[in-house]
């Protein structure tokens, strides 16, 4: 029986809660031409599962080790189309048109490494703080951030993506534009499923009493580095997806970027984000994420191995209220500064890679 035409995906090519026919494990040789010689290419693995030859199979050793093949993502496609129908993200993309969403942030920064010293900072002393999200589909976002009495803006018009920080004022960001990191914390299935749709499944892993599936997406650096002094080495994102519910839990974000300061000085600059996301509620039949919890790691370090800082930080956020199709928000909203400048970014690298406290508010990465 057909799935009905309303469960259709054409984002993804899929049927949305149609079942996928259980695959075969082991080598099916080529030249099989109907069902009853495909059953007959197994027979040479009977003797073998059962103990009763001695002598080495030739057949068994061509068959394992002959030519096999390399993985295909048709596991993570499985996973994503699992995670779609888990959390309702089809309605994002046919029916809703827009969102709100209001959360509440703690932050601190627990540890601060140096060569010579390290500092620590107990929880008590986090900063509490607040964040209003915007989204209109598809690519446009903007998100207000406040903490410890300042705020800092992001946003996409669908063709630029930009930040706004009271210290280094209005910068575009290079490369595509892709979505917020923060959207992938729960807030957004459709979001979570177009960046882990092309990944490659990985494996399996326990977090804490959930096992789940792996899956890894990395950056393309040919996109983002046009010989500019800001070089991004490497960007990585997996993303651990519950065997149980299909949900995403776990996120680990890392980037590494190089910095050349000056003619003879490199600055290389690690970010890594590991973040919990919690307390799945239903909103209007969308279940995302009302919590969690992100550790962020931020590593400097040049050539002498004498010289690096190391800056640990953790946030806890929550949701208070999201909203659907609110009235009255248009493109115009989403319209960026007119002072943005591709400038200011490559000053806001040289002053983050020339400042040893450097701090990066978690959640306003661009994803890969």
């Amino acid at each position: 029986m057909k799935p009905k035409k309303k469960n259709y995906n054409a984002f993804f090519g899929v049927y949305v809660g149609d079942s996928l026919a259980p695959l075969m494990e082991g080598p099916i040789p080529e030249n099989d031409e109907d069902e009853t010689k495909t059953e007959s290419s197994w027979l040479s693995f009977k003797p073998w599962a059962k103990g009763g030859k001695k002598r080495s199979d030739p057949r068994l050793l061509l068959d394992v080790l002959g030519c096999p093949l390399a993985p295909e993502t048709s596991s993570a496609l499985y996973i994503i189309h699992q995670y779609i129908a888990a959390t309702g993200a089809t309605k994002l993309q046919t029916s809703v048109h827009n969102s709100y969403t209001m959360g509440k942030v703690k932050m601190v920064i627990t540890e601060y490494e140096t060569a010579t010293k390290i500092s620590k900072t107990p929880l008590k002393s986090a900063e509490n703080g607040w964040f209003v999200l915007w989204q209109m589909m598809p690519h446009k976002w903007y998100i207000e951030l406040a903490l410890g009495g300042s705020m800092i803006q992001a946003g996409s018009n669908g063709k630029l993506a930009w930040t706004y920080t009271p210290w280094f004022g209005a910068c575009a960001v290079r490369g595509p534009v892709r979505p917020l990191r923060r959207v992938l914390q729960g807030l957004d299935p459709m979001a979570t499923a177009s960046i882990f749709v092309n990944a490659q499944c990985i494996g399996e892993k326990k977090i804490g009493d959930e096992d789940c599936f792996v899956l890894k997406v990395s950056a393309d650096q040919s996109i983002f580095n046009h010989g500019d002094e800001a070089e991004i080495i490497r960007h990585v994102l997996f993303g651990y997806f519950s065997q149980r519910t299909g949900w995403l839990i776990y996120l680990e974000d890392s980037q590494l970027i190089r910095i050349q300061v000056a003619d003879s000085e490199v600055v290389y600059l690690e970010t890594r984000i590991e973040s919990s996301l919690t307390d799945y509620r239903d909103v209007e039949g969308v279940s995302l994420a009302h919590g969690g919890h992100s550790v962020v790691t931020l590593f400097k370090f040049r050539d002498e191995a004498m010289n690096h800082v190391r800056t640990r930080m953790e946030e806890t956020w929550s949701i208070e209220e999201v909203a659907f199709d609110v009235p009255g928000l248009s493109t115009e909203f989403f319209i960026p500064p007119s002072d943005v400048s591709l400038n200011n970014a490559k000053e806001m690298a040289f002053l983050f890679a020339d400042n040893d406290k450097c701090l990066s508010l978690s959640g306003f990465d661009q994803l890969p």
